[in-house]
């Protein structure tokens, strides 16, 4: 029956079969990653003014770390505003799983983003507070809303080891989920051409 009143739906169901409507959404949100990632360092700066009063080596150290966080925020832009342009997931018209693979792509892209962050913001930020700060240096990681769970200079060397391993951990998770998917979409179109 071609009436309307059963066919109402069918071009936005389509836009749902397609994956239009998970990708759509999602390169927005990457978009508005992106944008917080570069406007977070300018939170820490206005919101962490109190620390300005404190001794010349905390303000030191407060800068140097904020400088960090700066650069860290500015690759997490690129992470994100990157995978957002790539987010043309390969979904072909019939696919059964077009969600999935659009969100192990997020789950990958988050991963490298975290990852790569708790790399770089952990391994300067204890080295500059230990560095300056000695023994103070967990209340300045405090203060900017850091608590890593391992300090000291074992931490120097854990963060971007931990980092990397969050990276990896999440693009296996990712390509498990893809490969589901793929394995799924193929099986139905194999039962479809026989």
């Amino acid at each position: 029956m071609e009436n309307k009143f059963f066919t109402f739906i069918k071009p936005y169901l389509s836009f749902i079969d397609q994956g239009h409507f998970f990708r759509r959404p999602f390169s927005w949100l990457y978009g508005l990653l992106a944008i917080i990632n570069l406007i977070f360092p300018l939170y820490i700066l206005f919101s962490k003014t109190s620390v300005f009063k404190g001794p010349f080596r905390l303000v030191l150290a407060f800068l140097l770390v904020w400088a960090v966080i700066a650069f860290a925020g500015w690759i997490g832009f690129q992470i994100w505003w990157d995978r957002m342009m790539k987010l043309a997931v390969d979904s072909s018209k019939g696919d059964e799983f077009v969600a999935t693979p659009i969100f192990s792509h997020f789950i990958q892209t988050l991963g490298e983003w975290f990852g790569t962050l708790f790399a770089i913001v952990g391994f300067a930020a204890v080295l500059i507070s230990m560095i300056l700060l000695g023994n103070d240096a967990y209340w300045l990681l405090k203060l900017i809303g850091f608590r890593f769970p391992i300090l000291g200079w074992t931490g120097i060397f854990l963060m971007p080891i931990i980092g990397y391993l969050i990276v990896i951990f999440t693009r296996f998770l990712a390509e498990q989920f893809r490969a589901l998917a793929a394995i799924a979409n193929n099986t139905e179109k194999t039962k479809a051409e026989s």
